[in-house]
């Protein structure tokens, strides 16, 4: 058994360091790409990808939101952001423009199409939490420490 030197740390770790079987980051990366490949066949009928359907979700609870505020939300940066939302526009379900406070700032607008895709929407985190297969207290949980270890890791 070998240690953590960090104090959070009394447990001892995995015999085998590298052992991949003993990796929670393949855990969490594994669990990560089945859950955005579980999203497709979905996200296909509204013609989103998975990224973009994460803007959406926070643009169908903020719409006038700034593109800044957005990426914060989101966890991406400006470099990702931008083609994604440009995409979102080609599609027509937002449109980007100035805010009326600072012009400096670009907010984002939904269409009449993107409001009306929020109905089309509705029933994936139904069917979502059904593929899971778990109780929701375990969803509530699995996301509780899952939200904790990103807070933790971006300190």
């Amino acid at each position: 058994m070998w240690f953590c030197e960090c104090a959070c740390m009394s447990e001892p770790l995995p015999e085998n360091p590298l052992c991949l079987e003993n990796q929670l980051c393949f855990s969490l990366y594994s669990a990560a790409n089945a859950m955005v490949r579980a999203y497709r066949p979905y996200l296909e009928q509204l013609q989103l990808t998975y990224p973009q359907y994460l803007a959406m979700m926070v643009l169908w609870q903020q719409n006038g939101i700034s593109v800044k505020l957005l990426g914060e939300q989101l966890h991406l940066d400006s470099g990702t952001l931008t083609p994604l939302l440009k995409r979102l526009e080609a599609k027509g379900l937002v449109c980007r423009g100035r805010s009326q406070q600072d012009e400096r700032m670009r907010v984002l607008e939904l269409t009449a199409d993107g409001l009306a895709l929020r109905e089309s929407a509705m029933s994936i985190p139904r069917q979502m939490f059904c593929r899971t297969g778990l109780a929701p207290a375990q969803l509530t949980e699995l996301k509780q420490l899952c939200d904790q270890l990103w807070s933790q890791l971006v300190e």
